[in-house]
């Protein structure tokens, strides 16, 4: 990025070589207007993302305790005020923090039908218009703190105060953009290899440097938290890695980053019996873990199917849906070979569904999924489909019962109850979700922890709290007190929601456009001076 002393240069020397009509063009408001709008179009801000992830992902390698995380944002705006709290409450860094762009909270949020669920019914375009609106909101914080400091320069310059405007000239050089990587969930696909690859490069256009893709059949696509999932065999899962892959490399983002979703863990049905040309191949690999019973010739029965294996005739297990059921207890060797595989095809991340979050477990598969591929690392789902306090202090009822500690105070079905709150057994749990990111990252190998809905349950949160407050005896005060006094003094920045909205941004631009004749809303008389 070129410097504020550059921009203005650059802005002067254009303005010169038009001539005198262009005498009224202030090669300073340029500049700033130019250092306002760094990113261009979607795939310069895929590739700057693009690269960032990598270069975290070799840190990761070389120091696991440098993970990454993100929460999902179902709107431009939620987007936008995560990065400027991170900003806010990390000293300006945005470093290893991105956001997540999830299915479901378009489903459930952003279709024109309507509240959906998270089965791949919503409008495919509403994904690529998602990513596209976050990045609109995350540019708008640019320009916004960066107008602030254009206003704090020449409130410097108008003090005659030198080093206060070099300070603030430096802080204009080095301003740390809310622009991050955005993980952005194509679900299966939406449909085959080809539907793959378009939904792709309309999510790379706006602005995905990261697509996460899943290995369940995409007309019977299940949230990852429900039952009913259906996976494919590798072979057409790998050729929709291969058409992401090739959508960003047609579109010119090279260091495109692919994560290979399986759901495997939960799911116990098949569409389809993989073709298989040898023993041992990926076909047969897949084909191995189908419910089967050996038959006999002549036990076949009309429009049976049969597996030919080392000689024996095996009749798979086929349900009156059509579908075909996989052996109970394959779940973890089918995620193991489904995660080597994709790693091997292209994918650059694997993200493994679990139905709980516990270390061990996931440790486990990650260990033997990394006796094939060596730096295999892994995008997790802290999902709040999971509950976390009686999964946690289940997890600790049981290290005491196998520690041989008494436990007999517990009741471990109840363990979700208030009662156990301020018990040693809850605190120790409690720690244990403090700390799960960073031991999962040291222990299970995962570089990216994200949360895949938490601004839809926040949102929900807040807003029956206010409705509580201000329909009930507060009144008022249940806003006041709730939401203003709390912003005020915790420095949020949109309590100035006039501000936020772009009001001072667009005086900046009336006083370019129009100079002393400007009607600017800024004035005295601005109610938003409260908030000074």
């Amino acid at each position: 990025m070129s410097t504020y002393s550059q921009e203005i240069e650059a802005a002067a020397k254009l303005r010169k070589a038009n001539g005198s009509s262009w005498d009224a063009i202030n090669p300073e408001s340029v500049a700033r207007m130019r250092l306002q709008n760094k990113f261009q179009n979607g795939l310069e801000i895929a590739r700057y993302t693009a690269n960032i992830m990598r270069k975290d992902m070799e840190a990761y390698d070389k120091d696991c305790t440098k993970y990454t995380q993100s929460l999902g944002c179902w709107h431009g705006f939620i987007g936008q005020q995560k990065m400027i709290s991170i900003k806010k409450h990390f000293e300006g860094n945005t470093d290893r923090r991105y956001l997540y762009l999830s299915g479901w909270m378009v489903a459930a949020l952003r279709s024109e039908f309507g509240p959906l669920p998270d089965q791949s019914m919503h409008e495919k375009t509403s994904v690529a218009a998602l990513i596209e609106e976050l990045y609109t909101f995350l540019r708008q914080a640019d320009a916004r703190e960066l107008g602030g400091l254009f206003r704090e320069l020449d409130a410097a310059r108008e003090a005659g105060d030198k080093d206060g405007e070099k300070a603030i000239i430096d802080k204009i050089d080095n301003h740390v953009t809310h622009v991050v990587p955005i993980i952005a969930d194509i679900d299966a696909g939406f449909g085959n290899a080809e539907a793959t690859y378009l939904l792709a490069k309309k999510m790379i256009e706006a602005g995905a440097c990261c697509i996460q893709i899943e290995n369940q059949v995409s007309d019977e696509k299940q949230c990852g938290h429900q039952d009913g999932k259906v996976t494919v065999p590798h072979e057409e899962f790998l050729a929709k890695i291969r058409a992401v892959r090739y959508a960003f490399l047609e579109l010119g983002v090279e260091d495109g980053v692919i994560v290979a979703r399986t759901d495997s863990l939960g799911a116990g049905l098949t569409k389809q019996i993989a073709v298989t040309k040898e023993p041992g191949d990926l076909g047969d690999q897949y084909n191995s873990f189908l419910d089967c019973e050996e038959v006999a010739a002549g036990d076949l029965a009309n429009g049976d199917v049969i597996i030919n294996r080392d000689g024996k005739l095996l009749r798979p297990k086929r349900l009156a849906s059509n579908l075909f059921q996989f052996r109970q207890g394959t779940g973890e060797a089918r995620c193991i070979l489904d995660s080597v595989t994709s790693l091997q095809n292209g994918a650059d991340l694997i993200w493994i569904e679990t139905e709980k979050p516990h270390v061990g477990q996931i440790g486990g598969m990650m260990d033997e999924i990394r006796k094939q591929v060596p730096n295999a690392k892994l995008v997790y789902n802290n999902s709040p489909s999971f509950n976390w306090t009686l999964n946690f202090r289940q997890q600790v009822f049981d290290a005491w019962q196998e520690e041989g500690k008494d436990v007999s105070a517990y009741n471990r079905e109840n363990l979700m109850s208030a009662e156990y709150d301020d018990t040693e057994l809850s605190r120790e749990a409690d720690d244990k979700i403090r700390t799960f990111q960073a031991d999962a990252a040291r222990e299970a190998g995962i570089f990216h922890h994200l949360i895949t809905l938490p601004t839809y349950h926040t949102a929900a949160l807040s807003t029956d709290n206010l409705a509580k407050e201000y329909f009930g005896e507060k009144g008022m005060l249940g806003y006041v007190e709730g939401v203003q006094r709390k912003e005020i003094r915790l420095g949020i920045a949109c309590v100035k929601h006039q501000n936020m909205a772009g009001s001072d941004m667009g005086d900046d631009h009336k006083e370019y456009f129009a100079g002393e004749a400007a009607l600017k809303a800024a004035g005295k008389d601005n109610t938003m001076n409260q908030f000074s």
